[in-house]
């Protein structure tokens, strides 16, 4: 498996400072502020996000070297703010083990601290002198509350076929990808060909990355920051689900269909389901759809010429091969 520190081993130089720009930037004199957002940045996560602007920005030969550590601490710091917020509306204790904002504190503050990361964001976006770069980081947040939006209209509606999970994922996951690779090339100054290119891979990278962390919700896990099966209380029906609703050969399929129709299911409902998905093929299913993504983004890279893509196919292979 791709070892995720020997990626960010190589990285550190440019991340030591875009975490330092960060933690500068949000520093207010408001105590209560500065106390809340120290805590939070003591927890980092790995960073994918900035890590692709990052090489995104390296492969195309970015020669402003702070204009890319500010295009990835803008992404960066929205992207701690969509999480802030989703730990409220989830109502979170956790996230990957450690205590969220609005436990340690309450929903009021977390919600409060969430908007200070987002105009943070922007006024550093700003900076830039960019446009484009400006644009993006605006249009993040509505691209990211339409995918949660589609996928609680869908879920309301018990109602989800394979092309509307990708429209959804490709809305609320891979959309905060392609912006990481937009503020990379725009760093760049890349040409329309590359622009396009790299949008192209960062959407197939997003929607690997979601169906990965779908599967992850079919096995149970100490270690995961929800527990199993949490998407089907939500309502949100995934990947392997969605694939073995449609095995019409299998003598449970019809009762799997108006089971997952319900509203309200129990444990002992989403546990027959999540066993349906699995004896279904519904993750033999997900596994070959990554794998048929990966092969595809790998052959957009290729299209970009003589550069090196190690690096972002590393990245791909690493988020692919994860485990809980």
């Amino acid at each position: 498996m791709t070892d995720i520190h020997s990626i960010r081993h190589s990285l550190a130089p440019e991340l030591n400072k875009l975490n330092d720009l960060i933690a500068e930037r949000l520093r207010s004199s408001n105590p209560l502020i500065n106390d809340v957002i120290s805590r939070y940045l003591s927890q980092k996560g790995k960073q994918l996000r900035p890590m692709m602007v990052i090489l995104t920005a390296r492969i195309l030969g970015a020669c402003d070297p702070d204009r890319v550590i500010t295009s990835g601490a803008s992404i960066e710091m929205l992207h701690n703010a969509s999480l802030i917020h989703d730990d409220v509306i989830d109502q979170s204790s956790t996230r990957h083990g450690m205590p969220t904002i609005n436990a340690m504190w309450d929903n009021h503050i977390a919600v409060l601290v969430g908007d200070y990361f987002v105009s943070t964001a922007l006024q550093l976006v700003i900076t830039t002198g960019d446009l484009r770069a400006v644009n993006t980081i605006a249009s993040l947040g509505r691209l990211l509350s339409t995918g949660e939006m589609d996928q609680i209209n869908i879920a309301t509606n018990h109602s989800i076929s394979e092309e509307a999970y990708f429209e959804i994922i490709t809305h609320k996951t891979a959309s905060l990808f392609i912006a990481c690779v937009e503020m990379g090339a725009y760093a760049s100054d890349a040409t329309r060909e590359q622009l396009d290119i790299m949008r192209r891979f960062a959407c197939l990278f997003g929607q690997c990355f979601q169906i990965k962390d779908d599967i992850f919700d079919y096995f149970h896990s100490e270690s995961l920051g929800k527990p199993t099966g949490n998407d089907l209380r939500e309502g949100k029906v995934t990947l392997p689900l969605i694939h073995a609703l449609k095995a019409t050969d299998h003598p449970r399929c019809a009762e799997m269909n108006a089971l997952v129709s319900r509203d309200g299911l129990s444990d002992e409902e989403i546990a027959t389901l999540i066993d349906y998905a699995i004896e279904a093929g519904g993750i033999e299913y997900a596994d070959a759809t990554l794998m048929r993504l990966r092969n595809e983004a790998a052959a957009v890279l290729s299209s970009l010429g003589d550069v090196d893509t190690t690096p972002l196919l590393s990245l791909l292979d690493y988020i692919i091969a994860r485990d809980m």
